[in-house]
């Protein structure tokens, strides 16, 4: 059973990664969710650009809050970079989390799989299977804490 904060997890119209909606009005709560969801399947969040933040900062534009996090869970990662270094440039997987205004939070990440399958053709040696497997194993996980933080 869901609580009064689930979020609606579906493919994100460009089909490279997952959306979802937190009904919660404080948007630092909100982040705080995402990121314990993140810890819950094992990633840690070695990155949080405040985008709002910035653009204020260096274009003194105001818009509605907005973090992207650089999710990381170490193991992933090194079997990642084992298999195909390269794939450090694609390194970590963004979780961004941003306001609607409208007392929501839209949740969305980047699907592993998507980023694997476009970034692969670019990177030497060729056919990566291990990549398909890191790849799968990412986007398990961050399936399943997004579907966490309805509370299911």
């Amino acid at each position: 059973m869901k609580n009064s904060n689930s979020p609606t997890r579906t493919a994100a119209p460009s089909a490279y990664g997952f959306h979802g909606v937190l009904r919660e009005r404080d948007f630092g709560r909100a982040v705080e969710q995402v990121t314990a969801a993140l810890k819950s399947e094992g990633f840690g969040v070695l990155t949080e650009i405040d985008v709002k933040a910035t653009l204020k900062t260096k274009i003194d534009v105001d818009v509605l809050p907005q973090i992207i996090l650089g999710a990381c869970r170490p193991p992933l990662a090194h079997a990642a970079m084992q298999a195909a270094p390269s794939i450090a440039a694609l390194l970590p997987c963004n979780v961004v989390v941003r306001s609607t205004g409208d007392g929501s939070t839209v949740v969305e990440a980047i699907d592993p799989k998507a980023m694997i399958e476009m970034g692969v053709q670019g990177l030497e040696g060729g056919d990566h299977p291990a990549l398909a497997e890191v790849a799968n194993d990412a986007h398990a996980r961050i399936s399943a804490a997004l579907d966490s933080l309805g509370g299911n």
